[in-house]
C-alpha cells in the first residue's frame, strides 16, 4: 500500500514539473522530452524540496514573508514587480473559506526559498552540491554513480578537514557521525561512560580508575599520562568540584563525631552537623540515580536513542548545577562554624540566610531548623521553667553559683557573644528577666505560683509548654510567648513583694527609723541614750543600748508598729578608735532578709548606715541646742542674783549672756533650717516620687532601678555625694564648733551658777548661813572652786571667768562666722539645683548676702 502511495505522489511530481517546463517563455514551442537532462535535473530538483527536513528559522509570519520577498524585489530595482507581488499578497492572504490554503506562510516561503536556489544556481553552483539529493524511486542508473561520486568527494573533503554535512538521516549523516566518532576514539583513551562513573565516585570521597585526589593539586584530576582532550579534562575538574567540597563537609561531620560530647562541640554543633548529614543523604540519593543511569551507554548522534536514560559528562554537569549550590554553601558554612559553638554558630548561619535566590533561601531554613533546635528549647525551657539546660555553655544566658540574696543581680548575665543575631538585644534582657524572676520566685520567695502564669502564657501565645513548640523562623511565636510570660510572671513577683513580704512597708519603716523619720521615738531615743554615749565608745555596753532601744520603742508610738519590723530594728556600734565618744559609733540597723536583701543589699544598708550617720549627727546638733536653751532659759532670773557685784563684772556677766544668746540664736536659725530641708525637701519629696515609681513598677528591675534612685537622690541632696565632699566636711566642721558652744555655755552657765550660789550665801542671815555651809563644804574642798572664797576673790573671779568665756565666746563667733561664709559661698556652685534652694531658706532675709559681698 505504501508503495503504491509512493508511486501516486512521484507521478504527480513529475506532471507538475513537466506543466512548469511547457510553460517556461524561454522554453521551445516542441514538447519536453522525459527522458532529457533537462527534465531529469528538474525532477530531481523537485523531488529534493519537497523531500527536505530543514526547519525554517523565521517566524510563522506570512506578512512579513511577503515584505522580505518585497523588499528584495525593490533592492534589484524591479519596482513593478514589487508591486504586482503586493497586490498578489493581498489577494492571497485574503482568500478564506473551502478550497482556500491554510498554511499561506510556508507557501510563500516556499516560493522565497526556490528563488534564492534559482539564484545561486545561475551564479555557476551546482544545486546538488548544496543540497543532496533524497533517495527515490528512479530508475537512471547514473543516480547510484553520482552518490558514490558525492560520498568519494565527501571523503576526500574529509582529509582535507571540510565536512559536508548531508542532510539524509539514512546516507550522508550517518556516515559523516561515524566517521566523526571514529576521529573522537582515536584522540581519546578513556572512553567517556568510564570517566563519568570516575567522576560519580571522586563526588563520593572514592578515587577512580582515571580520576584520582592529588594533595598537590587540592582536588580531583586526571593523570597526565592518561591521554584525553584538554576539553575533557576542564569539565572533569569542575565536575569533581563537588567531591572536593563533599569531602571536606564529610570530614567535619566525622571530626565533630569522633569529638562529641566535647564542650567545643555541644548540642547546636551536633544539630548542625545531623541537618549536613540530611543533606548528604539527600545528595547519596541523588548519586545513586546518577548511578544507575551511567550503566546505559552512551548513544551516537546519529542513533534513534531508544531511551534518554543515558549520562554524559555534559548532562552531568546539569544534574550537579544544583548539588553545588549547596554543597558550596554547606563548604562555607563548615568553615565558618569550625571555631565557633552554640548561639555564636546559629548566628553565624543565620547571616547566610539573608540571600535573595529562593533554592538558598529555603535551604538555610530548612538547615536552620534543625540547628536552631536546641537553642530554642533552651530559651522555653528558661521562659517557662526557669531552668538553664546548658550543659555545654551555648547559652546566652550565664548562671553562676551565688548566694540568695545576690541571686538576682549576680546570679544570671547576658554572654554577648553567644547572643545569635536573629535575637535581639532587648528580646535577650527580656528573655533573661523572665528566667530569672522565675527563679527567684522559686529560689527566695518559695513560691510556685509562676507555674500557672508560664501555662497561662503558653496558650495565650499559641503554643505549648512541652519541648519543640518552638522554632527557627516563628519570631512572632516567640516574641508573643515571652512578653506574655514576662509580663504575667513578673506580675506574680511584684504581688509576691507587695503583698507576701510587705514589701512597702519594710521601706517605709526604714525612712522612720533609719531616717529618723518617727519624730517621737528619735527624741526619746536621743533623751535616754544621751548620758551613756557621752562615755568612752570602748566602755559602753551594747546590751544596755539595746535595751535602751527597746524603752524607746515602747514609750513612743512606734510600739504599734508591726513586731515584724519591730524585730528587726537593731543597735550597731561602728569600729571605733581610742578617744571616739558612743556619739560617734552609735548607729541603728535595719535587718532585711531574703528576698527583701535582693533590694536592701549590704552596699545599699551601707549608704543607708550613711545618711543615718549624718542624720544622727544633725540631730545630736539640735539636741544639744535644746539643752543649751535648757540651761540659758532661766538666766533672767539669775541676773536678779548679782545685784551686789560690781558693775563692771556686772557688765561682764550680761555681755558674755548676751553674747551666748545671740550666738545660739544664729546657730539655732541655721541648724532649724537645714533640718527643714533635709527633712522635708528631701526626704519627703525623695519618699514621694518612690512611692509613685513604685506603683508604676512593672517589674523587679523597675522597683530595683525605682529604690536606687530613691537612695540616690536622698544622698545627693543631703551634701553625701562625691561631688559635695568638700561642702560637706565644711558642715561637719560646723556641727562640731557648734558642740564645742555647746560646752562652752555649759561651763558659763556653771559657772554663773556656782557664782549665784555663792553670792546668794553671802547674803542669808547667820544661821541659814551656817546650813548653807554645811550643805556647800563638800564643793570648797573641789580644786578650783571659789565659792568658799571671801568677796573680794569672788568678784575677782568673777571678773576672770566672764573675761575668758566672752573670749571664748567672741572666738567661737568669728570662728563660726568664717565658717558659715565658707558653707554658703559653696552652696550656689553646686549642679544639684536642690541646693540651691537651701541658700535661699538659709538666707532668706539677705543678712548674710549683705554682710559677705562673695555671697
Amino acid at each position: 500500500m505504501e508503495e503504491e502511495d509512493q508511486q501516486k505522489v512521484s507521478d504527480l511530481i513529475k506532471e507538475l514539473v513537466l506543466r512548469l517546463l511547457s510553460q517556461n517563455p524561454t522554453s521551445d514551442s516542441h514538447p519536453i522530452d522525459p527522458n532529457s537532462p533537462d527534465f531529469r535535473n528538474s525532477l530531481r530538483y523537485a523531488f529534493r524540496i519537497l523531500s527536505s527536513r530543514m526547519t525554517p528559522s523565521v517566524a510563522p509570519d506570512a506578512a512579513a514573508i511577503g515584505e522580505s520577498i518585497k523588499r528584495r524585489l525593490a533592492t534589484q530595482g524591479k519596482s513593478s514587480e514589487a508591486l504586482t507581488l503586493a497586490d498578489l499578497c493581498t489577494k492571497f492572504a485574503s482568500k478564506t473559506g473551502p478550497g482556500s490554503v491554510n498554511n499561506k506562510w510556508a507557501v510563500l516561503y516556499l516560493l522565497k526559498i526556490i528563488a534564492e536556489d534559482r539564484k545561486a544556481a545561475r551564479n555557476q553552483l551546482d544545486s546538488s552540491a548544496l543540497l543532496p539529493n533524497l533517495a527515490f524511486n528512479d530508475a537512471d542508473s547514473g543516480h547510484d554513480s553520482r552518490v558514490s561520486r558525492s560520498l568519494g568527494s565527501k571523503e576526500k573533503g574529509w582529509r582535507n578537514g571540510v565536512l559536508l554535512v548531508s542532510k539524509d538521516p539514512e546516507n550522508r549523516r550517518e556516515i559523516a557521525f561515524r566517521e566523526f566518532m571514529n576521529l573522537v576514539k582515536e584522540e581519546n583513551e578513556v572512553c567517556e561512560e568510564v570517566l563519568v562513573r570516575d567522576v560519580l565516585y571522586a563526588c563520593q570521597g572514592i578515587d577512580g580508575k582515571y580520576v584520582k585526589f592529588d594533595k598537590n593539586a587540592d582536588g580531583y584530576v586526571i593523570p597526565d599520562l592518561v591521554k584525553v582532550p584538554r576539553a575533557t579534562r576542564i569539565i572533569v575538574r569542575k565536575l569533581c568540584e563537588l567531591g572536593w567540597l563533599f569531602r571536606k563537609v564529610k570530614g567535619y561531620i566525622s571530626e565533630c563525631m569522633d569529638r562529641f560530647p566535647a564542650e567545643d562541640v555541644g548540642t547546636v554543633g551536633q544539630a548542625f552537623c545531623a541537618a549536613l548529614q540530611d543533606e548528604l543523604s539527600e545528595y547519596y540519593k541523588l548519586l545513586a540515580v546518577l548511578e544507575a543511569q551511567s550503566m546505559n551507554p552512551i548513544p551516537l548522534v546519529s542513533e534513534k536513542v531508544s531511551s534518554e536514560n543515558y549520562l554524559s559528562l555534559r548532562r552531568l554537569s546539569v544534574w550537579f548545577a544544583e548539588p553545588m549550590v549547596k554543597m558550596r554553601l554547606m563548604a562555607v558554612l563548615v568553615d565558618k562554624c569550625r571555631v565557633l559553638r552554640g548561639g555564636a554558630m546559629a548566628g553565624a548561619i543565620h547571616l547566610h540566610a539573608q540571600h535573595g535566590d529562593p533554592l538558598v533561601h529555603e535551604f538555610m531554613k530548612r538547615l536552620l531548623r534543625r540547628v536552631c533546635s536546641p537553642l530554642f528549647e533552651m530559651v522555653r525551657s528558661w521562659v517557662l521553667e526557669g531552668e538553664l539546660e546548658d550543659i555545654f555553655a551555648e547559652f546566652f544566658v550565664v548562671g553562676q553559683p551565688v548566694k540568695a540574696e545576690s541571686l538576682w543581680r549576680d546570679g544570671y548575665r547576658l554572654h554577648a557573644g553567644m547572643l545569635p543575631s536573629f535575637i535581639s538585644q532587648s528580646l535577650a534582657q527580656r528573655i533573661l528577666r523572665t528566667g530569672k524572676s522565675i527563679n527567684f520566685l522559686r529560689v527566695c520567695c518559695e513560691d510556685h505560683g509562676w507555674a500557672d502564669a508560664a501555662t497561662e502564657a503558653a496558650a495565650a501565645a499559641g503554643t505549648t509548654t512541652r519541648r519543640g513548640s518552638l522554632g527557627y523562623g516563628e519570631t512572632e511565636a516567640l516574641e508573643s510567648l515571652i512578653d506574655g510570660a514576662a509580663k504575667r510572671i513578673d506580675k506574680h513577683l511584684l504581688d509576691v513583694m507587695y503583698k507576701r513580704y510587705k514589701f512597702k512597708e519594710h521601706c517605709l519603716a526604714i525612712k522612720r527609723y533609719l531616717l529618723l523619720g518617727q519624730g517621737d521615738f528619735v527624741q526619746y531615743l536621743m533623751d535616754i541614750v544621751g548620758p551613756e554615749l557621752s562615755e568612752p565608745a570602748n566602755t559602753i555596753s551594747t546590751f544596755k543600748l539595746a535595751g535602751l532601744l527597746e524603752t524607746a520603742i515602747r514609750s513612743s508610738n512606734a510600739q504599734y508598729d508591726d513586731p515584724d519590723i519591730l524585730d528587726r530594728l537593731r543597735v550597731k556600734m561602728m569600729p571605733h578608735g581610742t578617744g571616739d565618744r558612743g556619739w560617734d559609733v552609735f548607729s541603728l540597723e535595719y535587718d532585711a532578709r531574703v528576698p527583701l536583701d535582693t533590694v536592701f543589699t549590704e552596699s545599699v544598708m551601707a549608704r543607708y548606715l550613711k545618711i543615718f550617720n549624718f542624720l544622727w549627727k544633725l540631730r545630736r546638733v539640735e539636741h544639744a541646742l535644746i539643752g543649751a536653751w535648757k540651761t540659758m532659759k532661766p538666766n533672767c532670773i539669775t541676773s536678779h542674783s548679782f545685784t551686789k557685784l560690781q558693775r563692771a563684772v556686772k557688765l561682764q556677766l550680761l555681755s558674755s549672756l548676751r553674747r551666748c544668746q545671740v550666738l545660739w540664736d544664729d546657730m539655732n536659725h541655721f541648724v532649724t533650717n537645714l533640718q527643714y530641708y533635709i527633712m522635708f525637701e528631701v526626704l519627703e519629696v525623695s519618699w514621694s516620687n518612690f512611692s509613685s515609681e513604685m506603683e508604676v513598677a512593672k517589674d523587679l528591675d523597675d522597683l530595683l532601678a525605682a529604690h536606687e534612685k530613691y537612695l540616690h537622690s536622698i544622698i545627693e541632696k543631703s551634701l553625701l555625694g562625691e561631688r559635695s565632699q568638700t561642702l560637706c566636711k565644711s558642715l561637719f566642721v560646723l556641727f562640731d564648733l557648734i558642740l564645742r558652744f555647746r560646752s562652752h555655755a555649759d561651763r558659763l552657765y556653771e559657772g554663773i551658777y556656782e557664782l549665784q550660789a555663792r553670792t546668794m550665801e553671802s547674803s542669808l542671815p547667820s544661821r541659814d548661813k551656817r546650813k548653807s555651809q554645811r550643805q556647800l563644804s563638800d564643793k570648797v574642798s573641789e580644786p578650783g572652786s571659789w565659792i568658799g572664797d571671801g568677796r573680794k576673790a569672788l568678784t575677782q573671779r568673777a571678773g576672770e571667768l566672764f573675761r575668758n568665756m566672752g573670749q571664748d565666746l567672741d572666738a567661737i563667733a568669728k570662728e563660726y562666722s568664717s565658717l558659715l561664709e565658707g558653707f554658703l559661698s559653696q552652696l550656689p556652685v553646686q549642679q544639684h539645683v536642690d541646693l540651691k534652694f537651701l541658700l535661699f531658706r538659709l538666707d532668706f532675709t539677705e543678712f548674710y548676702s549683705r554682710s559677705s559681698p562673695s555671697l
